[in-house]
């Protein structure tokens, strides 16, 4: 498949380098030289430097005979203009573009919409991205990464190993017997800074920071037996009264179980803005660094702070001085991914990548085949893929301790006529099954090839 990726910052260049993996034909466009620099330098990729809404530039990209167009640059009206040129000059088939202002969303996602006036076929908010995550992390307080699959059914956790988790130094193949019922599956682990798929005989140690993936109804008891908590979020400090702090408030609004939510946000207009779009909120304008301030907004009382500012390190510096303050929960918005191994040494419990999460929600729509849902961990170091088995799969008929999987890949959950079921060397996979790989980035095409999954793309 013919792929033309315009902007080559963190989205782009990621995105070019899952494709270009898969032996795509991708092409950068950016109109900054050292970016595409980078991109050409460093993937199997083809780069042009120039506007990538200018028709002459798309041209000398391959639009004539594209598939696929993802706009993805800085800029709204870069990305909708490039939509359009691709769409009435080039007549290229599919249309990404990433948005981030909320008027444009509001008018492109209302009734009055009309594909032919702005030709994209899938608009990527990262704002609205964001604000998923971050109450998926609010569900589940003591887990430093989360995402749904099977439509709900089944979590992927990610669990930091502590001194009082039930299984420490145990094999991972005796969580079998000491926990029969249990529909939960470790498919990786990372340690030292290394992400890795265990085998059976690998053992969990404090430290570590493992990805299980759970069964719904089985959450509560994962967390116990990894020695977390389960406790109700019933105050929640933002702070941030953006897009997405403004996003995560009113969701906390509408929810039946009532959660006392309070924002903090320096930018006066941007407070008043949200003061007059939420009702049940109070909204505290100011710094969210001032002690003073923090206090006024009952930080020592709250379950959790969401400090979600366009700046990383305002962001870690206010998670510090609430958990200080006695807040028992931090979670924080981090763009630049090298800040991450600082979180724990901070004392900061969970974090939100917005690079992932738009990396993972583009994946999600551009994936060959049958795949439903793509997420993307840490530094696109490994995928979580759910896909549906299809007939000419080599793995349809097949028991699960027959499968050659790389080393590198575990399979975490199988769907079975909508019921997740526990996974066992015996239990066999059918066409139509729904199934859960983690898979390490070496190993993404072959999984794709095992799933037969690149038939197609749309």
């Amino acid at each position: 498949m013919k792929v033309i990726i315009c902007g080559a910052g963190q989205v782009g260049w990621q995105i070019a380098r899952h494709l270009s993996g898969e032996r795509n034909d991708v092409t950068v466009v950016d109109n900054n030289p050292d970016l595409v620099r980078r991109a050409t330098d460093t993937l199997d990729v083809q780069g042009i430097s120039g506007f990538a809404s200018y028709p002459d530039v798309l041209d000398r990209a391959g639009a004539r005979d594209a598939d696929m167009i993802i706009a993805a640059t800085y800029s709204d009206e870069v990305n909708m203009v490039t939509c359009q040129v691709a769409h009435s000059v080039f007549n290229i088939p599919r249309k990404i573009a990433r948005l981030r202002s909320q008027s444009y969303l509001t008018a492109i996602y209302s009734d009055l919409y009309r594909r032919d006036h702005m030709p994209i076929d899938v608009v990527i908010s990262p704002e609205r991205e964001v604000a998923e995550a971050a109450l998926q992390r609010l569900a589940i307080p003591n887990a430093f990464d989360t995402e749904i699959f099977f439509d709900g059914k089944a979590k992927l956790l990610g669990l930091t190993i502590e001194e009082d988790c039930a299984i420490v130094n145990t094999p991972l193949r005796q969580l079998t017997d000491l926990f029969s019922t249990l529909r939960s599956v470790v498919v990786g682990i990372r340690r030292d800074g290394t992400l890795f798929a265990p085998e059976a005989r690998d053992q969990l140690f404090v430290g570590d920071s493992a990805y299980v993936i759970t069964h719904a109804d089985d959450i509560r008891r994962t967390m116990e037996i990894f020695g977390k908590s389960h406790r109700k979020q019933e105050r929640v400090v933002l702070i941030g009264g953006g897009n997405v702090g403004l996003a995560v408030a009113r969701e906390l609004e509408s929810r039946a179980e009532r959660v006392r939510a309070k924002v903090i946000e320096k930018n006066r207009l941007i407070a008043e803005r949200a003061a007059e779009a939420l009702e049940k909120t109070i909204v505290l304008h100011g710094d969210g660094l001032d002690a003073g301030l923090l206090s006024e907004a009952n930080i020592e009382k709250a379950d959790a702070v969401l400090c979600v500012t366009d700046d990383d390190k305002t962001n870690m510096l206010a998670a510090v001085r609430a958990k200080a303050a006695g807040c028992k929960m931090a979670i924080v918005l981090i763009n630049d991914p090298t800040l991450i191994p600082l979180l724990e040494p901070l004392g900061i419990d969970a974090y939100i990548n917005p690079r992932s999460t738009t990396v993972s929600s583009i994946l999600r729509h551009i994936r060959h085949g049958r795949v439903r849902a793509v997420y993307s961990i840490g530094d696109a170091e490994a995928e979580v893929i759910e896909a549906e088995v299809l007939s000419t799969s080599p793995i349809a008929g097949q028991k699960l301790r027959d499968i050659d999987f790389p080393e590198g890949v575990l399979v975490g959950g199988v769907l079975k006529q909508g019921k997740v079921v526990k996974l066992t060397g015996a239990l066999q996979i059918e066409e139509g099954d729904h199934i859960v790989i983690f898979a390490l980035a070496k190993d993404v095409a072959e999984v794709e090839r095992l799933l037969q999954v690149s038939i197609d793309f749309f």
